[in-house]
């Protein structure tokens, strides 16, 4: 149960912000409240999710506890340098309105995100890695779904690339920490 709800709030702190809940925004912005669009971003999002899951769960089979501990610090350190990397996509002046073509997009971009690499070291952390994916899908579907219900308001109305920035400083403190334990440097 702890894999569940650590990954679900971190999967939906990661995805504040993010390329995906910002595309999902946009769309809905400029296509209007499509619920085909929702379902396509709840879905990409479910699916990324239990993939990285299951990903992290065949990487703990094969690695002893300091070295998992070393692989949850590098998926931090690599969840904060995606958190920090500057979004400067412009919102689309004629987007497409294929789902097909909304739900590629969409999955390329959640299954290399921030969300879905601390699904992956929830699940080599801990023991019950579908738990992990589903915290993971539920935390980046609500993301998405924030997304599509403030369509183009949730950049005017929230401050983004400041979360990002402070959720990025803040991974990356953890990561280091996680990494100088696993060193045996700190206790």
């Amino acid at each position: 149960m702890t894999s569940l709800i650590f990954a679900m709030v971190a999967s939906f702190l990661a995805a504040t912000g993010a390329r995906d809940q910002l595309l999902v925004s946009r769309l809905a912005g400029v296509l209007g409240g499509s619920h085909g669009l929702l379902a396509v971003a709840l879905a990409s999002s479910a699916a990324t999710a239990a993939i990285a899951a299951w990903f992290g769960a065949q990487l703990s089979q094969t690695m002893s506890e300091n070295a998992s501990t070393m692989f949850v610090a590098i998926a931090l350190l690599l969840a904060a340098f995606e958190c920090a990397w500057p979004n400067r996509e412009k919102a689309p002046k004629e987007p497409t309105r294929s789902l097909g073509a909304i739900a590629i997009v969409l999955f390329a971009r959640q299954l290399t995100d921030a969300s879905r690499f601390l699904v992956v070291a929830f699940a080599v952390v801990f023991a019950s890695w579908p738990l992990a994916g589903l915290g993971g899908a539920l935390g980046g579907g609500a993301a998405v779904f924030v997304g599509w219900a403030m369509a183009n308001r949730l950049e005017e109305r929230l401050p983004l690339r400041a979360i990002r920035i402070g959720l990025a400083v803040v991974l990356f403190i953890l990561a280091m920490i996680t990494g100088l334990s696993a060193r045996g440097i700190i206790g």
